[in-house]
């Protein structure tokens, strides 16, 4: 079963978590819209966080071995006994470490009207044990102009949806910060977000939130919020160059 989160900023767009129960059954096939199955280990920092009940809610990405990345409205109202981080694993159903949460910390600043300062950090409760399939991602601290990047994650394939067994992954692009407040407003895209847009029925869905962005092996966005599912208008995420200090701070 899986807990959908669902936040609507001033513009109606829905943060890409889970809001109802769904169960994930070996034979779906379907993909991050317009993505492809990932193979085993590329995808090393890429996680799967579960609720209470032990399936995926939200996404995110391994730091180090004490900490996890992920998007603050995945995790915002809850208690970190709640949470149950799983690395290691492509498919939801099978496989994979799992580490319980012993804490949570949220950006203060978050907003969830808005959806600004979306992110926040996960303590796991024992180190993560590191492999060929479970690796750290680093935190890209100078994002400039626009470029390739990559999506990987569990999301629906459609508004509404079902989840993926198999992790998906897609190649987008980033666009400037310009180009996104054109479809989006100047009042909602922040200096803190990036975006990304390819086309039409290419994008991120519900269950990829607080998954990782990446672009030359470090980790430039968070999945944040957009208007779903992949209908031509860009998808937007934290940009995590804007909180590295942040990022630092809190591990101390």
């Amino acid at each position: 079963m899986v807990k959908f989160i669902v936040a609507f900023s001033a513009l109606f767009a829905v943060a890409f978590g889970y809001a109802i129960d769904t169960k994930i059954d070996d034979s779906y096939n379907w993909r991050i819209v317009g993505g492809d199955d990932a193979a085993v280990g590329q995808f090393p920092y890429q996680i799967s966080l579960r609720g209470s009940s032990g399936s995926h809610t939200c996404g995110g990405s391994i730091l180090n071995e004490n900490w996890v990345l992920t998007a603050a409205h995945c995790v915002y109202g809850g208690s970190a006994s709640s949470y149950t981080v799983v690395t290691g694993s492509t498919t939801l159903n099978s496989g994979g470490d799992r580490y319980s949460v012993s804490k949570i910390i949220a950006h203060s600043g978050y907003n969830p009207n808005t959806i600004e300062n979306d992110i926040a950090l996960l303590r796991v409760s024992s180190p993560i044990q590191f492999n060929d399939n479970v690796k750290a991602i680093e935190p890209e601290s100078d994002v400039t102009g626009t470029g390739d990047c990559v999506i990987s994650g569990w999301g629906t394939t459609s508004y509404p949806g079902s989840a993926p067994n198999n992790l998906q992954y897609l190649a987008l692009k980033t666009i400037s910060n310009e180009e996104c407040q054109s479809s989006w407003g100047s009042n909602t895209i922040f200096d803190s977000n990036i975006c990304t847009l390819t086309q039409r029925g290419e994008g991120v869905c519900h269950g990829d939130s607080g998954g990782p962005l990446a672009a030359n092996g470090k980790q430039i966005g968070i999945v944040s919020w957009g208007n779903p599912c992949a209908n031509g208008r860009p998808d937007v995420f934290t940009r995590v160059s804007s909180f590295v200090s942040w990022i630092n701070e809190q591990q101390n």
